[in-house]
């Protein structure tokens, strides 16, 4: 089945977040991934968590039978992901640490996440996405 991707920025995120939770109950699972924004130098996540984990969550949602809602949300470049104020640190639904970090969004909360030192793990991403 289709993974349904949704992309967003710190600027675009409220309005992208409505669509994203407006077609939740059509998928099997809602995923968040926030992620690092790509170095305009090199085409490159700056994160290297992030350069690890991507290609392993995209292939493990890919797999799936079910369809999967992923709102890809990018966190900006590092000084402003390093500001303790940053939007998503501070939001009290998110209280992100780390880049990556894949939440599993269901009922309007939380329902589980992987945080950036697990994030690449195959069967914690399996977990996370049957729910387990």
């Amino acid at each position: 089945m289709p993974v349904k991707i949704l992309d967003a920025t710190i600027g675009s995120f409220d309005q992208v977040f409505e669509q994203f939770r407006s077609e939740a109950p059509k998928n099997r699972a809602n995923l968040i991934l926030f992620l690092a924004d790509k170095d305009p130098s090199t085409s490159l996540s700056w994160c290297p968590d992030c350069v690890r984990a991507e290609p392993v969550i995209y292939k493990k949602l890919e797999a799936s039978p079910h369809e999967i809602g992923l709102l890809r949300a990018y966190v900006g470049d590092r000084p402003t992901w390093r500001n303790p104020a940053h939007p998503w640190r501070i939001d009290s639904r998110f209280k992100l640490k780390g880049v990556p970090t894949l939440i599993r969004w269901e009922n309007e909360e939380v329902k589980g996440r992987l945080e950036d030192h697990e994030a690449h793990l195959e069967h914690k991403i399996d977990a996370l996405v049957a729910d387990k």
